[in-house]
């Protein structure tokens, strides 16, 4: 008896190549998701680290494409008066929105101060007595190298008692480290770290 010819073989050849086809497609697409992840990512990082530049008073104008280390110095005085403004300058009506801004620019040794005062009822006799500090003047000193930036700030300011206005004389010291820049909580890309209350004494209103 002569052997009949199903079609049964030629389904299975169609389906095995189908299903290669399937796999090649698949494996395609994964690679070239993949590789668009990659693209993407590597742009974002170039463009959050070279397409913004600063201006004269240290903020910062977008698509320009300069190099952040031409610029370090400009930014990391903007970033830190910028810090010293939101964390002393505060009053009963803005300091929970400015110590929340001021904790986007430094590391845990900036917490640390924070919930120093917190513990110490700084922010309490504020809101008890309705004090107002305001930052007058805020001088930064700036040591740069290549691998480290360090920083010694004086800010004066003064606490608006009602009848009395008392000024003081703040030093801080720290070091500035850079890191990716997030907008808006953290547009210069640097945080500040070892930060410190060197001293605080009162002043004449004179000086």
């Amino acid at each position: 008896m002569k052997n009949r010819i199903t079609p049964y073989k030629n389904i299975y050849a169609v389906l095995k190549t189908n299903r290669f086809i399937v796999l090649a497609i698949v494996i395609m697409c994964l690679l070239t998701s993949v590789l668009s992840i990659v693209t993407v990512l590597r742009f974002n990082h170039n463009m959050l680290n070279s397409a913004f530049a600063v201006n004269t008073d240290g903020s910062i104008i977008p698509l320009k494409l300069v190099s952040q280390k031409e610029n370090i110095e400009v930014e990391a005085l903007s970033h830190l008066e910028l810090f010293h403004q939101y964390f002393y300058g505060i009053d009963e009506s803005n300091y929970v929105r400015n110590l929340e801004k001021a904790l986007w620019l430094g590391d845990s040794t900036v917490d640390n101060v924070y919930r120093q005062k917190k513990a110490d009822g700084v922010y309490n006799r504020l809101l008890q007595y309705s004090l107002v500090e305001k930052v007058i003047s805020i001088s930064t000193e700036l040591t740069l190298s290549e691998r480290d930036i360090s920083f010694r700030t004086t800010t004066l300011f003064e606490i608006n008692r009602g009848s009395v206005i008392d000024r003081y004389q703040l030093i801080t010291s720290g070091d500035l480290i850079m890191v990716n820049r997030n907008f808006p909580n953290n547009t210069h890309g640097l945080l500040i770290t070892n930060f410190f209350e060197n001293s605080l004494k009162k002043v004449n209103n004179q000086e």
